[in-house]
């Protein structure tokens, strides 16, 4: 994720001044950049796909850090720290999981990340950027490099963030203390530490005849997707779509669940609940105690 790399060694097309557009203004997104895909494979996993209407994203906080020097010796005004996000999205393309990194205007190319997520064992097979009063909108279109399908395992979408996450504390210190995982990753961890049971929020309604919405909202930790996602398939509830993101120490996921094909009945509901506040509250608790 070298800061340094320019734009164009991506074939992205910015405007040439680094100033963010006003709300008013429309947003810019370069054209996408196309690559191979393998062949297809017919075999299924745990549908992970995500709903199409996005997790409402929290207002920039801003943290000021040490003034800046210019070239000519002088300092500055202090420079301030946008919140790092990174959304997982698989519902705005049918055959790829969607990736969204945005960090202000900070964010390069983002050729180490795509690199990273290669040794994973995926494909990028296009990427575009977008400009609007937020920041820089960095989107990667993701495949299965062996069979050319969008990623369903949540262990491998865990992997996928905590690699994106790695490498923005990498290559941008300075999020480090804006991130759980700053903690365990960078060099500055977070000043203060979200209480866990004021930062959680636990929500679930019908959403149809078919299917329930349910909503959390906790402090982020490592594995965090994996535990949710095991949490409520070990009580017997299907995940059939969801959407997760990361915003600074925040973790926000949604999940549509059913049960035999069903909504969730309220009985089964206030235990879906009950099971994720058991565990979100209490990080330290193992498993086999519960």
């Amino acid at each position: 994720m070298a800061v340094a790399m320019a734009a164009c060694s991506l074939g992205l097309h910015l405007s040439p001044d680094n100033n963010l557009f006003r709300p008013s203004e429309k947003s810019i997104c370069s054209a996408p950049i196309l690559k191979t895909t393998s062949m297809y494979d017919t075999s299924t996993k745990l549908s992970f796909s995500l709903h199409k209407t996005r997790l409402s994203s929290s207002a920039i906080t801003i943290i000021p850090r040490a003034t800046a020097v210019s070239e000519d010796g002088n300092q500055g005004v202090a420079d301030t720290v946008p919140t790092p996000i990174v959304i997982i999205d698989q519902d705005s393309d049918p055959d790829a999981t969607v990736v969204e990194i945005t960090f202000g205007d900070r964010l390069g190319a983002l050729l180490d990340t795509m690199n990273a997520l290669k040794n994973l064992g995926l494909n990028v097979v296009k990427a575009s950027v977008c400009l609007d009063s937020s920041g820089k909108h960095n989107k990667f279109s993701i495949t299965k490099a062996d069979t050319g399908r969008k990623v369903e395992d949540p262990e491998l979408l865990e992997a996928i963030r905590l690699t994106i996450l790695n490498n923005m504390i990498t290559y941008h210190p300075e999020s480090s203390a804006q991130l759980a995982l700053g903690a365990a990753f960078g060099l500055v961890p977070p000043k203060e530490q979200l209480d866990v049971d004021i930062a959680t929020h636990l929500t679930i309604t019908d959403d149809g005849p078919d299917r329930s919405l349910l909503y959390v909202e906790t402090a982020d930790r490592p594995g965090l997707l994996v535990d949710l996602v095991k949490i409520i398939t070990d009580i017997n509830i299907a995940v059939e779509s969801g959407e997760f993101d990361t915003e600074g120490l925040l973790a926000k996921a949604k999940f549509h669940v059913s049960y035999k094909g069903k909504a969730t009945i309220k009985p089964l509901q206030q235990v879906l609940v009950n099971s994720l506040r058991y565990f979100l509250t209490r990080p330290t608790t193992e498993e086999s105690s519960f």
